[in-house]
């Protein structure tokens, strides 16, 4: 396993432990976090702000790496996030594309529907 997949492996299951600090921190300074429904943030203190703003509701998550693809700084990987929050669930699939650059995530590209995970969680 090359050295970015196995930290975007380690930055995927760091997810069920809903700590934005420790997610933030696998990302460099400036570094960009896109969930595609929205605009892109930038800046490891942004990238927490966001995180735990939409992760507050949320009670468990665990995702699930289908498929990984990994050339150089470019790891992608197709999941299926399963999110509970409160007594609502949702098994989202997604794909995201990492660019690392020195071990640190400097871009990060979710790609899934809103509107599945909106009715999961509504």
């Amino acid at each position: 396993m090359q050295e970015n997949e196995r930290i975007v492996r380690e930055f995927i299951e760091a997810w069920s432990r809903l700590d934005p600090a420790e997610l933030a921190g696998y990302f460099a300074d400036d570094g960009v976090y896109h969930n595609m429904p929205a605009g892109p943030v930038t800046g490891r203190d942004n990238v927490e702000k966001l995180i735990r703003g939409f992760i507050a509701s949320w009670t468990q998550t665990t995702w699930d790496v289908l498929h990984v693809l990994c050339s150089g700084d470019v790891v992608v990987a197709e999941r299926l996030d399963r999110t509970r929050a409160g007594g609502k669930s949702v098994d989202l699939p997604c794909v995201g594309v990492f660019e690392l650059e020195a071990g640190k995530i400097k871009t990060w590209r979710d790609y899934f529907d809103l509107a599945t995970y909106q009715r999961g969680l509504a």
